[in-house]
């Protein structure tokens, strides 16, 4: 180091004005500046460059005030009278100072007369250890308190803390003809993707206590109240002190440790080798090595021993000695190491203001970075680095080899294809590439340090359980696919580790149900409710539903009610589906549970649609909404990608008028409802999609109102409605409105279905009916369950023309209609099985072939399996003898004349 002293001083002004652009343009604008340094040192200086007042000009006196502070502190370092933890400290005390004024800034601009307040900035990363680099970014966190935060009268607090938080970053941050202050980089905060850039104070405590990853326990070591309100911020940072320093860590945090430090020479392929070129950071041997070799200790002993909670990287060195943690020698030699690497990465951001830690390629380049160091030129630099970096290298290839027993997946490509050979991939060439490409980041969702590491914490388990499907390729291939659709895999990995059960339900999704793996890539948060053993209990009623989504959906407004429905019918369904796949309920017991879930559904939204209604609008009197389910929803059998069939109805005097403050007659109030009800259960939001409804049943089909009275529709169905509109009445169900609305639909359907027919006329309307529907929809193959000869079509056509011709057994479920006529004769004797089979077949192709396409072998198997039957040669022969004597019936009840019309 050269002494600090006139000449030093004299030659780091040359070295500088020889081999630094960006400062020697600083010094030509601060020749005081200059002067002041030569004749009295940059300590006197610097005392002369007070920080700017707050005035109308904040963005420019900001940004002289620092170039004055990076041309002397510059000075400072390259004479020596600065040493490497001195200049770093100054840096982060002029970035703290920065910061306060550019926050004191914003808040006069919003709140002027207000004291700045309520508003905490938290220091992360080298700021936050008070190491800040010459040319670096900064990484904060800000936090606000609504209670404390001063606003305009009008302001949500939120809202007004974001916009104090943007015009601070705009402060800082804008390059302006005078340069910038502070590069900001907020992406630290939790869920950056979709968070406020500042966070109530209590979001982010909870967020810290029960989500945070391991990474930002990591980088909360280096932490403190930089800026802003400090009692705010040391107020939070008190509240997080156990998530930082955990008395203990379990295997799986362990784990998540070892993948950070693994994907530090993984994830930077370039600039590992030394020479020119070299990353000082990244590379092997680096600042990043040394760093977080002094974190993995924290992180594992600092929570029983506090006086390692040290935030800068040598202090925490020297703790770890004291403490014994590291031997003596090793930490010493390392803090030798740091203050080299450290130096000359300022010597390389010197240069041009640049945040590059990465030694030139070019010669000259490089020898101009060496001769501001006061090196003879490029060769000598690399001979200065090359024993500091091999020696760091060596630590820390040892401390990868303390923890290699939870390093997981092995990164050595020969013995990567043994492990691989091993759980199942042989030959293992493709699983090599993939596990490849996602450890280089090739895929969006793996593209942060965070979700590699998560990744790695994960993929020992996935391997395993991959590696055991029946395809082990096509599992990997199906699993490479989803990931690739995820924004983000972070939580998604880190919840395979910790569950591995999980890893092996995901699989069993992947290669069986297309449906659930869609579903899955769409939110792949769902599969987090499978942690939760209700997930794997018999499907709830409606009634049970209702309890156990009260609590959560008290107090929403309109539009995230909406959402939070949606996320609640998307979690059971997915789980619903799940447990078909598991093979461990009935497919048919899921069908009526997933029809139980609609109705809580269509209750909820039709409930909170009814209220904003009648909010603007009044109530009709003695009226109201009733909703009739048909279909599949009526007979309570839906599948997991049914449509919902209804028929809306309202009771009272159509001549009636709302009373609200925006009146409406009762027939337009009530198709405004229904459409307003429809959307609510069918139009996509941020969280999805929820069902299509389907209302062209009702009276006259599309060409009629949405909505009718009750009066009219029994009037409709008794003198115009066609036979195969009784047919569909056969299945109806009043789903929505009070118990005395529903009663008074239900008996005018009791009544029209009990009406007396003349059979032949049924059968006759119902074969030209059936004729048409074969014309305009034919089967999409043998496997179509619905359609084509012997299918479910035909079942209910021959039903519904038993039931109607003999006034019996009028029960919307299929099952118990046809229970009842078999005891009652009027069908044959193995048609419940029939039904059965077919009805699960249904059921089960829903999720493993939804579009039609051929079923995997091990979906096949499930299949059978879930129908009862061995395997699924066995499954078609008992499926072509239950459409034979579906066939049958059909055929001995259609009229003869009728099988051959086109």
């Amino acid at each position: 180091m050269i002494a600090s002293d006139a000449s030093a001083r004299r030659s780091a002004l040359d070295r500088l004005t020889a081999n630094a652009p960006f400062l020697a343009r600083l010094a030509e604008l601060n020749p005081d500046d200059v002067t002041r340094f030569l004749g009295e040192g940059a300590d006197a200086a610097l005392a002369e460059v007070a920080p700017p007042p707050l005035d109308d000009d904040i963005m420019r006196t900001l940004r002289q005030w620092r170039g004055r502070s990076a041309l002397l502190l510059a000075l400072g370092d390259l004479s020596g009278e600065h040493d490497v933890g001195l200049t770093t400290r100054l840096l982060s005390d002029f970035a703290d100072t920065a910061c306060d004024i550019a926050l004191a800034g914003a808040f006069a601009e919003r709140v002027p007369g207000e004291e700045p307040r309520g508003i905490a900035v938290i220091a992360l990363g080298k700021l936050g250890s008070h190491e800040l680099n010459y040319s670096s970014d900064i990484d904060p966190i800000l936090i606000f308190d609504p209670e404390t935060m001063p606003c305009r009268s009008r302001d949500d607090p939120g809202e007004a803390a974001v916009r104090i938080a943007r015009r601070m970053v705009e402060i800082l941050s804008a390059r302006t003809a005078d340069g910038h202050v502070l590069r900001v980089d907020l992406r630290l905060r939790p869920h950056p993707e979709v968070t406020p850039i500042v966070l109530p104070e209590s979001a982010a405590i909870s967020y810290y206590e029960s989500e945070a990853l391991a990474w930002e326990q990591a980088a909360f070591i280096r932490s403190r109240a930089s800026a802003g309100d400090r009692a705010l911020g040391n107020r939070f940072l008190a509240a997080i002190q156990p998530f930082i320093w955990r008395r203990s860590l379990d295997f799986r945090q362990l784990k998540e440790i070892g993948a950070m430090s693994d994907r530090i020479r993984d994830h930077f392929s370039q600039g590992q080798a030394f020479g020119p070129g070299y990353d000082l950071k990244r590379g092997r041997g680096g600042i990043r090595e040394i760093e977080f070799f002094a974190q993995v200790h924290q992180l594992i002993y600092g929570g029983r021993d506090p006086s390692l909670r040290v935030p800068a990287t040598v202090d925490a060195l020297a703790a770890l000695a004291k403490a014994g943690r590291v031997d003596a020698d090793v930490a010493e030699r390392l803090t030798g190491h740091y203050a080299l690497l450290r130096r000359i990465e300022h010597r390389l951001q010197m240069v041009e203001d640049q945040q590059t830690q990465c030694l030139p390629v070019q010669p000259v380049a490089l020898d101009g970075v060496a001769r501001l160091d006061g090196e003879a030129d490029g060769a000598a630099l690399l001979a200065t680095l090359q024993p500091v970096v091999t020696d760091v290298g060596a630590c820390y290839d040892r401390l990868v080899a303390e923890r290699a027993a939870t390093s997981g997946l092995p990164r050595d490509e020969g013995e990567l294809a043994g492990a691989l050979m091993a759980a199942g991939f042989d030959p293992p060439d493709a699983a090599l590439r993939t596990i490849s490409e996602w450890r280089g980041g090739k895929l969006r969702a793996l593209r942060s340090a965070a979700a590699l590491e998560a990744l790695e914490t994960a993929l020992p388990e996935l391997v395993k359980t991959l590696g055991a499907a029946p395809d082990p390729d096509a599992a990997l291939l199906r699993f490479d696919k989803l990931v690739g659709g995820l924004p983000s895999a972070i939580g998604f990995f880190h919840l395979l580790a910790a569950q591995p059960a999980l890893a092996k339900i995901a699989t069993r999704i992947l290669w069986l149900a297309p449906a659930l793996a869609d579903a899955l890539g769409a939110r792949v948060e769902l599969i987090e409710g499978l942690i939760d053993k209700r997930a794997f209990e018999a499907p709830a009623t409606k009634a049970e539903l209702l309890a156990e989504w009260a609590p959560g959906l008290a107090g929403l407004d309109y539009e995230r009610l909406l959402d939070r429905v949606r996320d609640r019918v998307g979690e059971r369904r997915f789980a619903y589906g799940v447990q078909i796949i598991a093979g461990s309920t009935d497919p048919l017991a899921i069908a009526c549970g997933y029809s139980e879930l609609a109705e809580a559904a269509l209750q909820v939204l039709a409930d909170a649609t009814v209220t904003e209604f009648v909010a603007a609008h009044g109530r009709v009197p003695d009226s109201e909404l009733v909703v009739l389910a048909l279909g599949r929803l009526g007979g309570r059998a839906l599948t997991h990608a049914s449509d919902l069939d209804l028929i809306y109805l309202f009771t009272g005097d159509h001549l009636a008028e709302s009373d609200g403050p925006r009146p409406l007659g009762a027939t337009t109030y009530y198709n405004r409802l229904a459409q307003r009800v429809t959307g609510a259960m069918s139009v996509p939001t941020a969280a999805g999609k929820l069902y299509d409804v389907d209302t062209r049943l009702r009276p006259q089909g599309a060409q009629g109102p949405l909505v009718v009275t009750l009066d009219s529709f029994e009037r409709y169905q008794r003198e115009e409605a066609w036979t195969w509109e009784h047919m569909a009445l056969l299945r109806a169900r009043p789903v929505y409105g009070s118990d005395r609305a529903k009663a008074a639909v239900q008996r005018t359907i009791d009544e029209l279905l009990a009406a007396p027919r003349d059979r032949a006329t049924v059968a006759q309307d119902a074969a030209e009916m059936r004729d048409k529907i074969a014309a305009h929809k034919p089967p999409k193959g043998p496997l179509d369950i619905k359609g084509g000869p012997g299918g479910l079509v035909d079942l209910e056509f021959a039903m519904q023309v038993t039931q109607l011709a003999t006034g019996r057994c009028h029960h919307p479920n299929i099952g118990s209609a046809l229970a009842c006529l078999r005891v009652d004769g009027l069908a044959p004797p193995e048609i419940c099985d029939a039904h059965g089979l077919l009805a699960r077949m249904l059921v089960m192709l829903r999720l493993t072939a939804p579009e039609g396409e051929p079923a995997t072998a091990a979906a096949r198997q499930l299949v059978a399996s879930a129908c009862g039957e061995p395997g699924w040669p066995q499954l078609l022969a008992a499926h072509d003898a239950a459409r034979q004597e579906i066939a049958d019936w059909w055929a001995s009840i259609r009229p003869p004349q009728q099988e051959t019309k086109p």
